[in-house]
């Protein structure tokens, strides 16, 4: 099926007035949404990022996904410009949950179009929502992940390598953020994002204040980490690491 859509778009913002033709993001979501609203294949429009979360600055482009009925490719850029950075995709594709890293992209997202009566609502919210099970099997991974590279740190400094036992300290940084946000059922945030996560959609204490971007490489998280897992019944990922987790614990106080 012809896209029609993606065509006008990249004719817009590739022409040497196009990127002129924008005076800020109202006119960038008029001129998508104008044509969105002219084609029929068209079955909704996304609004994500910045701008729809209300963080955005004067650096910040518009980023849209367009989902269509259908076309040769499931995931399609049209237009990546200073201004608009529009994606389009199928309805199937957006259903599609398998591809982990753009999850995220779509919490806090705002439906601007849904010819599919809540439908492309309902997919948005199941792309920023793992299920039980995803979350469940996660956050054992991430869990695991954590505690590895706290023990790659804990040896390294006990053979007085500082500077490496930083470094796979920074490193366990972003493993401990997807087991805390994976053990609570929900996506780890973009960094950008973080504090607008826990700003928005708070974890209960400790979690709200000891994962501020500011505060969060620098907190010893092993000891509330165990009492989260134990809690959401990992214990045994917890019992697999023996008398290791002795030298973690150590490390971590």
């Amino acid at each position: 099926m012809p896209m029609r859509i993606g065509r006008r778009a990249a004719q817009l913002s590739g022409s040497p007035g196009g990127p002129g033709h924008y005076h800020g993001p109202v006119d960038v979501l008029d001129e998508v949404l104008h044509r969105a609203g002219a084609d029929p294949d068209v079955l909704g429009v996304i609004l994500t990022g910045s701008h729809a979360r209300g963080l955005a600055t004067a650096h910040s482009d518009v980023d849209v996904t367009v989902v269509v009925a259908e076309q040769e490719v499931p995931w399609r850029h049209v237009t990546r410009s200073a201004v608009l950075d529009e994606v389009v995709c199928t309805a199937a594709a957006l259903a599609d949950t398998s591809v982990r890293w753009q999850r995220y992209g779509y919490r806090g997202a705002k439906v601007l179009l849904d010819r599919l009566d809540g439908g492309i609502a309902a997919l948005v919210q199941r792309q920023a929502t793992p299920s039980p099970e995803e979350a469940a099997a996660t956050g054992r991974a991430a869990l695991d992940a954590y505690l590895n590279q706290l023990y790659r740190a804990a040896k390294n400094h006990r053979t007085g390598a500082v500077a490496a036992a930083g470094l796979d300290l920074a490193e366990s940084v972003p493993w401990l953020l997807e087991t805390v946000f994976a053990l609570h059922g929900r996506l780890r945030p973009y960094n950008a994002y973080l504090q607008w996560e826990l700003d928005t959609y708070p974890l209960p204490a400790p979690w709200a204040q000891t994962l501020r971007p500011e505060r969060v490489g620098r907190v010893r998280h092993v000891t509330a980490v165990e009492a989260l897992a134990v809690q959401r019944g990992h214990a045994d990922v917890l019992a697999g690491w023996g008398e290791d987790l002795d030298l973690i614990r150590r490390y971590a106080g």
